[in-house]
């Protein structure tokens, strides 16, 4: 949009900018052009009287000492004649000049002379002006006069000099002006896209500021800020909400269960089945109750990062993983030589570990394989596991980390467990990857510890 936008003003004003300059480049040229007609013709018209009253009176000084004074002082020739086409006057050209001679006869048939054409910064060479000297139809000979253009094209490339100029000038304050109309318009909007994906991300109450830019984009910021703050507050019930439920239900939960246990030496042999259901029930409340502590401490976890409350801490991926490998009594894998270190707290890369090597063992099959390595030039390092059970089909992958989703209901469990892990993993923004090739392969990818 920005590009867009700084395209049309650019492009308008560079149109107005042209529109102003050549139409006064045009009339500057035409001017000057015809001071220097009216200048020589004049000079022509004042020749043309004196030859005039020389032909009377029969007495050419006047006109030979004016002649001979023009041709000193601008040093342009000028050559009068008689009808005849015989020199009356003239200095610095002779009437024989053959470049002369088609204007001699043209003035002497009384013909008009040519329009001069406009004088420009780099025209050259002479003009040559003509009149007829007589009154009347009758013809007593001829001036004429051979102008340089050189002065008048200096004098037309110097205003014009002035005229680009200033129009430089008006197209550097107009792109400056662009520029800043540009930024008036579209610095608020960069706000509100960096807003908006500040709250994508999880930062908590994300504010813009709402005293810049056109009213309508004040009033949108103004906006946005009372959405954020409605969201903020919406995900804190929320989340307040299981937090308080499953604390408030652990008490009550835990009495019933030790009612429970101290019952189970007096059950009757028939009520066993009912009272073996009913403990189960209540151990998988409480684990249920436990993800769901879990998750909201996921999600706050994710929030606090996402918002800068917390600098990333760093985790060593083969040190956990070897760890928890041996606590869950499964084959210990391969350190790299070099250490793995992750931007993730080593409590909650061992709770993602547990909540795989968990799944593996329940649901996979026979062998539970742990892996890990790094991908220095992509800055990432990965740990994972896999197992040879059924694993998932596509459809079941897409939904695998939603939370109380179970691919099927005879499984134990909560539904909740990958839903964690895939959590805390964008919470440190990592990726938890799922696919099934002959089992279930689980690979947590984390960002590396920033290089030096």
């Amino acid at each position: 949009m920005r590009r867009r936008l700084l395209l049309v003003l650019l492009l308008f004003s560079a149109a107005a900018v042209t529109a102003f300059a050549l139409p006064l480049l045009a009339s500057t040229a035409a001017e000057r052009t015809q001071r220097f007609v009216i200048d020589r013709t004049s000079g022509l018209d004042r020749f043309a009287v004196l030859a005039q009253q020389a032909e009377t009176t029969g007495d050419t000084a006047a006109l030979v000492e004016e002649v001979a004074a023009y041709v000193r002082l601008y040093g342009e020739p000028v050559v009068v004649v008689n009808a005849r086409r015989q020199p009356v006057a003239q200095a610095g050209s002779a009437a024989d000049d053959p470049e002369l001679a088609d204007v001699l006869d043209a003035a002497l048939r009384n013909q008009p002379a040519p329009t001069v054409a406009t004088v420009l910064p780099w025209s050259s060479g002479t003009v040559v002006f003509a009149r007829p000297v007589g009154t009347g139809t009758r013809v007593a000979g001829a001036v004429v006069l051979r102008a340089s253009v050189d002065r008048a094209a200096s004098d037309v490339a110097r205003r014009w000099l002035w005229v680009l100029s200033g129009a430089l000038a008006a197209g550097v304050g107009s792109v400056l002006l662009v520029l800043a109309v540009a930024r008036w318009l579209l610095k608020p909007l960069a706000d509100l896209t960096a807003g908006v994906r500040a709250v994508a991300a999880g930062e908590r109450r994300a504010h813009v500021p709402e005293r810049s830019g056109p009213p309508e984009v004040r009033e949108l910021s103004e906006s946005f800020n009372r959405m954020s703050d409605a969201v903020t507050e919406a995900a804190d019930q929320q989340r307040r909400l299981i937090a308080d439920t499953s604390h408030q239900l652990r008490n009550p939960l835990a009495a019933l269960r030790l009612r429970v246990d101290t019952l189970g030496g007096q059950v009757k042999p028939g009520g066993v089945r009912a009272y073996t259901a009913g403990v189960a029930e209540i151990e998988r409340l409480e684990s249920l109750l436990d993800g769901l502590l879990a998750l909201a401490s996921a999600e706050s976890a994710a929030t606090e990062v996402a918002a800068g409350g917390r600098r990333p801490e760093l985790s060593d991926v083969g040190a956990v993983a070897v760890e928890r490998a041996e606590f869950w009594q499964v084959p210990v894998p391969a350190v790299p030589p070099l250490a793995v270190l992750v931007r993730c707290p080593e409590g909650d890369l061992a709770q993602v570990l547990d909540v795989l090597l968990d799944n593996a063992l329940k649901y996979g099959g026979g062998e539970v394989r742990v892996a890990l390595g790094a991908d220095r030039a992509a800055g990432v390092g990965w740990v994972e596991v896999s197992d040879d059970g059924p694993g998932l089909g596509p459809a079941e992958l897409a939904l695998a980390t939603s939370r109380f989703w179970r691919g099927r209901s005879d499984r134990p469990g909560t539904g909740l467990g990958l839903a964690i892990a895939d959590r805390l993993a964008r919470a440190r923004g990592g990726v938890l990857e799922l696919s099934s090739v002959d089992g279930l392969v689980a690979r947590l990818v984390l960002p590396l510890e920033p290089a030096l």
